[in-house]
Parts: structure tokens; sequence; C-alpha cells
């Protein structure tokens, strides 16, 4: 597809009052280079910047607070040290003429307890992962049964939520997205799959929304509603997850949402993930439907398709993964209709160290 295709994907987009200079944007990727003290390191402003051509940049996840990882060597925003550490992340991208969200996240039952001194990692319910091993400083290990949430900690968590938006404006980030999807904390208790409680936060599809529902308004405390966007994955299996009611239960989160004016609904509607096979997929025209504020879809697109969906209006934006990875111009690649560097080594990916990190070529210097 050449540049004189694809000016829909290439224009301008107001996200809310924050102009983006064309509606591609970096999908949030975990790619564990802040070391064991979860403080981002000068290498993530190189890797960052490097992207900036993006419309908007959606940072890798970033946890909330010690209880939140779950993942080897991935950054936090938890502490003054680490909000100060982004923050010349944050100008590289800035510097370049970016912009960028950070991701909050809680990994929920998707951690163990060799990230916690012991502890069993938390989530809506005591029910495990169904899944081969699970990554920890100690090696890899068999998920575990979680710890269920005391009612009474449910607003500690939210609190941490709070918290971590709040470092994040010290960071000077652009605005926060909330993790919602792929099996982590809040998609736990969206879920009736991972919820099973019998509060206030469980059984009815109005109570599993109750903690989402706490955390945007608690986050809209230290950001107004049109920096603050939150993703969702419907269709996903990722984390061992997928639930009978999702179309009806999906629905009504989106329909929530839309009362807030958030920045964006962040929607995992692609299915390159898997897909849990229980009904039809749910697609971004089923969320046009009910969120009227600016769509993002994500997951397998590829030029094509994601000029497509925002030319017909389905999407106002497209998150793009896997190909920055190896494409730090890949805006300007798909301007020009210039090929693609081939994929990243997936055993680079989450590699601790410079390699397959900030050591792709751009097309100019490969050509």
């Amino acid at each position: 597809m050449s540049a004189k295709n694809v000016l829909q994907l290439l224009s301008g987009f107001d996200l809310r009052g924050l102009r983006l200079k064309n509606r591609i944007v970096m999908a949030p990727m975990t790619r564990s280079r802040s070391g064991a003290d979860r403080i981002p390191k000068q290498a993530m402003a190189i890797y960052y910047a490097q992207r900036a051509s993006a419309g908007l940049i959606v940072s890798e996840g970033v946890t909330i607070s010690e209880e939140a990882n779950g993942w080897n060597e991935t950054p936090g925003l938890y502490t003054e040290a680490m909000a100060s550490a982004w923050r010349p992340v944050v100008e590289a991208v800035h510097e370049k003429g970016g912009k960028i969200f950070a991701q909050l996240w809680h990994t929920g039952r998707a951690s163990h307890s060799a990230f916690h001194n012991g502890q069993l990692p938390v989530a809506a319910s005591a029910i495990a992962i169904a899944g081969d091993h699970i990554h920890t400083p100690a090696g890899k290990k068999a998920y575990e049964v979680p710890r269920a949430l005391e009612t009474n900690e449910i607003s500690r968590v939210v609190g941490d939520y709070r918290a971590a938006a709040r470092h994040a404006k010290v960071a000077g980030f652009d605005g926060v997205e909330l993790h919602g999807a792929n099996g982590y904390l809040i998609d736990n208790f969206l879920q009736s799959k991972t919820n099973q409680r019998t509060d206030a936060y469980g059984g009815s599809i109005e109570n599993r929304y109750r903690f989402l529902k706490e955390i945007v308004e608690a986050v809209a405390l230290e950001w107004p509603a049109n920096r603050i966007g939150v993703r969702l994955s419907p269709n996903g299996v990722f984390n061992d997850m997928g639930s009978p009611e999702y179309r009806e239960s999906y629905t009504y989160y989106a329909t929530q949402l839309d009362q807030y004016g958030l920045s964006y609904l962040h929607v995992m509607d692609g299915l390159a993930f898997g897909f849990h096979n229980l009904g039809q997929p749910m697609t971004l025209a089923d969320f046009r439907k009910v969120f009227h504020g600016p769509l993002m879809g994500n997951c397998g697109y590829e030029l094509a398709s994601a000029e497509a969906a925002v030319s017909s209006g389905a999407a106002d934006l497209i998150a793009f993964g896997r190909p920055f990875i190896s494409n730090p111009d890949l805006v300007d690649r798909f301007a020009h209709g210039w090929p693609l560097n081939p994929p990243a080594d997936m055993a680079a990916w989450y590699t601790p160290g410079p390699k397959g990190y900030a050591d792709f070529p751009t097309h100019s210097l490969s050509n």
C-alpha cells in the first residue's frame, strides 16, 4: 500500500484536546529492561525516543505497587525514585515531538510468591491460571492458587492506582492508561471465570465492574478524565481468560465507561493472541454502538487492516505492538511504503541487556 492510500492512518487526530500527529499508536509491550530495582534506565529513554514518531506511545505496563509485580525487571511507578527516573524517558519522547501515556498495571494472579517474599499473589478469587509456568526471580515456577483480596483491602489497591497516577504526573507523562485486559487484576474482577466473589465486587455484572469504576474515579482525582484511557480484552484467552457472558459484560462496561469522557477506550479486538471461542468475537463496531469517545483497536493489525479500520470509522486509532520492536521508524516505513525489518527474535523480547532493544536500524541506516 502506497502512502497516498494511508492518509487517514497518517492524519492528525485530536485526542480530547491532545493533538496527535497521526493515528498510529505504539502499543504497551513488556521489555524487562528496568533491572531488579524496577527503576527506568537510560536505555529506555533511547528506546522510546526512537519510536516517538507514533502519534501516541502507551508505555509498557508500569506496576503500581510491590504487590503488583509479577514479571522480571519490569518498571514500577510507586516510589519517588521511580517517578524521577521516568522523567528523562518522558522528556526524550517529548523532545522528539511525541506523546506518551503510562500504562498502570497490577499483575494480579499472573504473579508468584517468589516476587513477594513468599506471600501469595492476590486476585479477585482464589483461582489459579491453568497454564504451564511463570518466570520468576527464582526461575520457572508453576502457577499458584492466588489469595482472594479481602473486601476491606480493595480500597488500598484502588489507592495504589491513584498514587501511581500521581507519580505519572510528576514524571511528566501526558496521561495514563488503566490495564484492564489480558487476565491481570482488573480483568480478574471483570470476568466471571475469575471472579466468584459473593461481596459487592462479585456476582452481577454491575458488581464485577465496581473495582474498575472505583479505580477510574480515584485516578480522575489526579488526572482529568480526558487524560485517562482504559484497555479491555473481550475476546482474549491470554492468562487463561474467557467468560460465557462476555458480550453482555463488555457492552455494559463500555457503556459505563462512556459516561466519563475518557481519553479513549483501547480494545483488543484482534484475535492474534487467541480467541476463547465462546461465541462471535466482539468487534470495534460493537463498541462504537455504546462508546462514543475515541476508540483504539489493537492486536494483529497490519497496514492495510489498520487503514481500513480508520478509513471506515470503525476506529480512531490503531495500536501496533511487535512491528514497533524491530522498526523504530515504523511510521515512516508505512508513509513511504518501505519494507519492514525482519521480526525481532522472540528470545530478545524480555531479555535484559541491549541486544534486541534499541539496536534496530531505521530504513535510512539499513539501505
